[in-house]
């Protein structure tokens, strides 16, 4: 047998590889020192033989990234956040701590930068494998996540005042894209598209929590907690797929701190989700481009806040139900829309606690509302300005495009 063939085959299999990171960490380097990062350089050098240092690069990089606004993070620091969690992530791998590696990886991706997005891609794929231990999806169903039982009356009483009462948003079943691009895409109107989800590996997995633990279990995720984004309340945290599931079981429409993954780009980190679902023909209407592909998962009660988006949009709805109530870009001054240019895309009323002294243009205005079911898609077209609550534990996908 060649020893120096067997020597190769063992190192391989105590390591990944990181093709990217080999050819650009010299450019990386020297733009962070360009920023004056010499500190992280010279701890970088050590970064390949020492866990020490390379930790010690890696808060270098973090300490960066929570210098200031997040828009004005140098992009090479990100990169060095994410060559410094590569580095740390061998070693807990080297030493067949799994589980850590993978945390360590998923924090380059959602923190770091994409210039090693490929790096961080091949290696959770191949530490994922081993994270999950040859565990097979056996495709028994022995915990739904959303059980059949709905009592319409009962959810309704939970919704903002005179929902479901005036004009419900059009349903229409299998839609040709010419019919959409007529009716509903040149003409700026919400259309429900039913019974063009079928083919979706999604519908038949994701309401199975043994599959969403097999295929993600491990994974860190950025979850939000509170009311929504506007409350004082408000934050984010960082957990495991398996502790936000376990959350969002355990949790319903009553309580105070709902934990929420709301517009995460999910399946940019988790390419076996990103397989299960099917970008619909309906967004490459007007011969635009998918710009934004997001995951909004959570349990009942959670509430996205009024407010309007400036790109097309389609809400797939895979696992629970949803109420949304839509309101025309012509009626963005009777919503009173935030002062602050950050939050200028939502609205200041409250929809589930209306103040009608504060804001009286509010109270007679006219909706379109409905009830998404599972398999149902609604196209939301630009600014028209929409409020959204899950009415069961929901797991849905929004297509935005230009």
């Amino acid at each position: 047998m060649d020893t120096t063939t067997t020597t190769a085959d063992a190192a391989a299999s105590t390591t990944f590889s990181t093709p990217i990171l080999d050819t650009e960490s010299p450019k990386i380097l020297h733009s962070i020192s360009s920023q004056g990062g010499y500190a992280y350089v010279n701890m970088f050098a050590l970064a390949s033989t020492d866990l020490r240092a390379a930790e010690a690069a890696r808060e270098m990089a973090w300490e960066q990234l929570h210098s200031g606004p997040w828009h004005s993070v140098v992009p090479a620091w990100r990169d060095a956040y994410a060559m410094a969690c590569l580095h740390v992530a061998k070693f807990h791998y080297a030493n067949c701590e799994f589980v850590e590696a993978l945390r360590v990886l998923d924090m380059g991706m959602i923190m770091g930068g994409n210039t090693l997005r490929e790096d961080l891609d091949s290696a959770i794929q191949m530490v994922s494998d081993k994270a999950r231990g040859g565990i097979e999806d056996n495709g028994k169903f022995e915990r739904q996540i959303v059980e059949e039982k709905f009592d319409v009356a009962e959810v309704v009483q939970n919704l903002p005042k005179n929902s479901l009462s005036c004009k419900n948003v059009v349903k229409r079943s299998a839609l040709s894209l010419e019919g959409f691009l007529r009716d509903y895409f040149l003409k700026g109107s919400p259309v429900i598209l039913s019974d063009c989800m079928a083919h979706w590996p999604a519908r038949a997995k994701w309401n199975d929590i043994n599959y969403l633990k097999n295929v993600a279990g491990y994974r860190t995720v950025p979850v939000e907690v509170g009311k929504n984004y506007l409350s004082t309340e408000w934050k984010q945290e960082l957990i495991t797929f398996s502790d936000f599931l376990e959350r969002i079981l355990h949790n319903d429409c009553t309580s105070a701190v709902p934990t929420y993954l709301a517009q995460h780009q999910l399946f940019d980190q988790i390419q076996e989700l990103r397989r299960d679902i099917i970008i619909p023909d309906y967004c490459f209407a007007g011969g635009g481009e998918i710009r934004s592909l997001n995951a909004w998962f959570g349990p009942a009660g959670t509430v996205t806040p009024l407010h309007h988006d400036p790109h097309h949009n389609i809400l797939a709805q895979v696992v629970g139900k949803k109420y949304i109530r839509l309101y025309p870009a012509s009626l963005s001054e009777e919503l009173y829309p935030h002062t602050d240019s950050m939050l200028s895309n939502s609205s200041q009323v409250d929809l589930d606690n209306i103040d009608e002294e504060e804001f009286p243009k509010v109270v007679d205005l006219e909706f379109i509302d409905c009830i998404l079911e599972e398999g149902e898609m609604l196209y939301i077209p630009p600014k028209w300005w929409h409020y959204v609550r899950s009415l069961t534990t929901s797991f849905s996908v929004s297509f935005w495009w230009s």
